[in-house]
């Protein structure tokens, strides 16, 4: 009984590290959308690293990374910048691969 037990406590630490390392990845993907949006929408410095800030925290609003598309998508119309949110999504999938490098890196 005891190797079930350990066994189950093994499987719920990874599970629980496996979470917190897919949260930090969505994180620093955000981070780099942001940075990336930032780029696009003419902000250098210290305002492109506010505006990466909230693109990170509007991926708090709901489950999912709708509501970060929804906030650069909005922020690029009403700027002009001719992007779509496929292009926005594109930019997800993309920077999370560099993302989880990053963090393995670390």
């Amino acid at each position: 009984m005891t190797n079930l037990q350990d066994r189950m406590k093994a499987y719920e630490a990874k599970f629980a590290l496996d979470e917190e390392l897919r949260f930090k990845a969505e994180a620093r993907r955000n981070k780099l959308v942001g940075l990336w949006a930032a780029g696009l929408l003419g902000k250098t410095g210290e305002a492109a690293d506010a505006y990466a800030r909230e693109v990170v925290a509007a991926d708090f609003e709901e489950a999912g990374h709708e509501d970060v598309v929804r906030k650069i998508k909005a922020d690029f119309d009403a700027a002009g910048i001719a992007r779509s949110e496929d292009d926005i999504r594109t930019q997800l999938i993309e920077l999370l691969a560099v993302a989880i490098a990053q963090l393995e890196a670390d």
